[in-house]
């Protein structure tokens, strides 16, 4: 393949794997858009670009190409090492230690092959070893990629897709060629989440270890085009509040008013239909959470993600044994989380019986935040009242109010939107409600528009003795403080919170700081 070199005399590249990420801008003319970013450097590249042919965005996926004589020669090297190692000992370990190991084993199997190669090979066949025996294959680039929400595989043969969060639906370069790679594929999904799959469980729902959700199927009698996967990546750093106004998903009026409800104890679901943005919201508004108080989040899978100490993650689980015993649901997670003297309760997302602690919750004064399958206040309150919740209609005006968040093509892109927010004045014993919406979308002009006249602040004012007029004022104030960290482009996540959790300490240095006093 090249002169006698001796291979241990090569030094092991570096990948790097938080690059610098771009400033995407979501051009009008999608014709004129050809991006490329890093994302395992230096090895793995984005590129994004008009696909003339199919007329829409493409992503191909860039890494080190292979002659056909490297890709026989690695593949037998992977064959080799597979025989070897103890795969779930090196998933265990420091990244760094096991990429030396992975390092150390390539320039074994190379030496006892007999076969010498070139700097450019070592390389190219480290990265794939690594991508195999460390990563997750041909989608490893995919979960690194800090722009991709999720990734799609619809079966064999079929191209991957990925929603990117500036482009959205993309069709990408990867395919799974046959139904035994794909195969081996989802067992490694199951087997990186801790559970299995087979033909007598061939449906997979599970959590990565970075958080990230996995649904998969295994068998083609499941799936007619053979096994599927969809990835729903786990965001570590969500999205801040001054960003959902940079993305024009709310207004500043509508975060300074949600801001005021979080700080004084107001309940709030958010409904919306699947990646709406329901969480997406939930975690931006948790921000608002005063920073002396302790908060308690119950997940199904871990999504939520808090810049503060004083707070317990809880996530629940399935079965852990053959049995069907060990499981841990949302609702036995809530009831003891009441136990643990919250301020605030976090539910991810309620569907069933758990929604009946939250709401007994709420009434007995613990503030509550969480998110709900439903298109539309009426939808939402609905499905509170009848089967499997089962809710008390008089016990759902311990709700304050909905946010409900929708899907929307504005400028024929695709967005997210918080549609309007609607108070719950009164539900009667029928199940009818009397509401009051003071913020709404207007999808024909894409403006937001609000009215001041807002039933929970007149409960916040009879209930801790604020004058309206001076919770106006705060609430004029807000609005135009979360209008000025967006102008200055304040969007870090840390720094975001340290802001607002400076505001509830100092509020005029803060004003004076950003030119509001």
């Amino acid at each position: 393949m090249c002169p006698k070199v001796n291979i241990d005399n090569y030094e092991r590249p570096l990948l790097d794997f938080s690059p610098p990420k771009p400033r995407l801008v979501n051009i009008k003319d999608k014709s004129k858009i050809n991006i490329r970013y890093p994302l395992i450097a230096p090895f793995s590249f984005a590129h994004i670009f008009w696909d003339s042919s199919k007329k829409e965005l493409f992503y191909e996926l860039e890494e080190p190409s292979l002659t056909p004589a490297e890709s026989d020669y690695l593949g037998q090297i992977i064959i080799a090492m597979r025989q070897i190692i103890n795969f779930d000992e090196i998933i265990e370990k420091n990244l760094e230690s096991v990429l030396a190991y992975i390092d150390n084993m390539l320039k074994l199997l190379v030496a006892e092959m007999g076969k010498e190669i070139s700097k450019e090979t070592y390389e190219k066949f480290y990265y794939y070893l690594y991508r195999e025996f460390i990563g997750f294959n041909e989608i490893d680039s995919f979960l690194k990629d800090y722009f991709i929400e999720d990734i799609e595989c619809n079966g064999v043969g079929i191209p991957l897709y990925i929603v990117h969060r500036v482009y959205r639906n993309l069709e990408t370069n990867i395919v799974f060629k046959n139904i035994q790679t794909l195969s081996n594929f989802v067992e490694k999904l199951a087997q990186r989440c801790g559970k299995y799959v087979s033909y007598a469980s061939p449906i997979l729902d599970g959590t990565l270890p970075d958080g990230s959700r996995v649904n998969a199927t295994y068998t083609s009698d499941i799936t007619s085009r053979g096994p599927t996967f969809t990835i729903r990546k786990f965001t570590k750093k969500p999205w801040t509040p001054p960003q959902l106004i940079a993305f024009r998903t709310l207004s500043p009026e509508m975060l300074a008013y949600l801001w005021l409800l979080v700080e004084y104890k107001s309940n709030i679901l958010i409904a919306g239909g699947t990646s709406a943005g329901k969480t997406t919201l939930l975690n931006a508004i948790a921000f608002f959470i005063p920073p002396e108080d302790r908060v308690v989040s119950i997940e199904d899978t871990r999504e939520l993600n808090l810049p503060r100490e004083n707070w317990i993650p809880a996530v629940s689980r399935g079965s852990t044994t053959v049995e069907g015993t060990g499981e841990v649901t949302l609702f036995d997670l809530l009831k003891s989380s009441f136990r643990q003297n919250p301020n605030y309760v976090i539910v991810g997302e309620v569907r069933g019986k758990e929604a009946y602690v939250l709401f007994q919750g709420m009434a007995s004064g613990h503030s509550s935040l969480s998110t709900i399958h439903g298109d539309s206040v009426e939808t939402v309150i609905k499905r509170l009242e009848t089967p499997p919740i089962n809710l008390s209609p008089t016990l759902l005006n311990i709700l304050d109010s909905v946010c409900v968040m929708t899907h929307a093509i504005v400028n024929n892109e695709e967005t997210r939107k918080l549609r309007e927010i609607v108070e719950i004045v009164d539900v009667k014993q029928d199940g009818t409600a009397l509401t009051n919406t003071p913020f709404v979308w207007n999808s024909y002009n894409n403006k937001f528009y609000f009215k001041h006249q807002s039933k929970v602040f007149e409960k916040i004012s009879h209930r801790f003795g604020i004058p309206m007029d001076k919770l106006i004022q705060e609430f004029n104030i807000r609005t135009k403080l979360l209008y000025k960290w967006y102008v200055k482009g304040i969007f870090d996540f840390k720094k975001v919170q340290e802001l607002i959790n400076q505001y509830y300490q100092e509020p005029r240095k803060v004003l004076t700081q950003f030119g509001l006093l």
